[in-house]
């Protein structure tokens, strides 16, 4: 759509003389305006009359006690105060391009990842970037990578996926799968369990988890349910059996009533979590420092093991 040209004129008028205009309003006096302003009176009249010009209307009338609008300036002083609030948000956005991440930082996690790692990560994130907002979205891995290829976040977290086309991706910790048992299961009272000793049919399972060697299709093969960690105890408190749960969880899990957490022996069984982004992403240099705060963070916490 083409717009029509803005007056000579009135592209002289500074946002400078409509903040003038603006004070002139607010006290109702140009004396206490121009104070406010730190202008002399006579230069706080000579610009407001340069905007009325500009406008071609005037917007005080004058001669009175205190200055008060025209029936045609209230409309004006209005819009004026619309043009000023606008600069103020274009100033703000300007200073948060000097912010880390715009000033924030909206970081997609898988459930069964982020209320067990973002305790650990809300006190540093603002000591490592000053003015930046972190905003959490959960939902399941690949809707989570759909939203960063769209736009609607700005990184991820997820486990290790093949290479996706305009995706950056850090690899960042492997996180073991713990044995998390019902208290009366027969191997409850072991610290540490191989793989070889427990039943599939008894299995209940992360979707995350069934692919290391547990799961199947259902039925004789254990049940692969789509739910919380804390419905996942649950569920195994009701049914008994186990499930393999992520490391990162342990005290969590732990605490609950009728459940036992052991760890498991042998071949290493996980999953790799990586940070993921846009290459296009104009944060990148703030990105890999979050990504090493994150690798700092799995380097304190017992079980992770840095990748790469």
């Amino acid at each position: 759509m083409q717009h029509s040209m803005i007056s000579t004129t009135l592209a002289a008028v500074s946002l400078r003389d409509l903040a003038l205009v603006q004070a002139v309003h607010r006290h109702a006096s140009f004396n206490s305006a121009a104070r406010a302003m730190h202008i002399s009176p006579s230069g706080l009249s000579h610009q407001v009359q340069k905007v009325e010009q500009a406008l071609g209307a005037p917007l005080f009338e004058r001669g009175g006690r205190s200055i008060v609008p025209t029936a045609g300036g209230r409309r004006l002083l209005q819009q004026i105060d619309a043009v000023l609030a606008a600069a103020e948000h274009l100033q703000q956005l300007a200073r948060a391009g000097a912010v880390a991440f715009g000033g924030e930082l909206r970081l997609g996690l898988p459930a069964s990842l982020g209320p067990y790692l973002l305790p650990h990560l809300i006190s540093p994130f603002p000591q490592h970037f000053p003015g930046a907002r972190l905003v959490i979205s959960e939902g399941k891995p690949r809707g989570l990578l759909r939203r960063l290829h769209e736009g609607e976040l700005d990184a991820v977290l997820a486990p290790l996926v093949p290479a996706i086309s305009g995706i950056a991706t850090k690899p960042l910790f492997f996180e073991p799968w713990e044995l998390m048992l019902r208290a009366d299961h027969a191997l409850a009272s072991q610290r540490s369990v191989t793989l070889e000793q427990l039943d599939p049919a008894q299995a209940t399972l992360m979707a995350e988890s069934h692919a290391d060697g547990l799961g199947g299709d259902g039925g004789d093969h254990g049940h692969v349910q789509d739910v919380s960690l804390e419905s996942l105890a649950a569920l195994v408190s009701l049914r008994g059996g186990y499930a393999l749960v992520p490391a990162l969880a342990h005290e969590r899990l732990a605490s609950m009533p009728n459940i036992v957490l052991a760890r498991l022996k042998g071949q290493a069984t996980g999953r790799e979590i990586a940070l993921y982004w846009r290459d296009a992403s104009p944060w990148q240099d703030n990105l890999q420092v979050f990504a090493t705060l994150l690798r700092r963070l799995a380097r304190a916490r017992p079980g992770l093991k840095l990748l790469g």
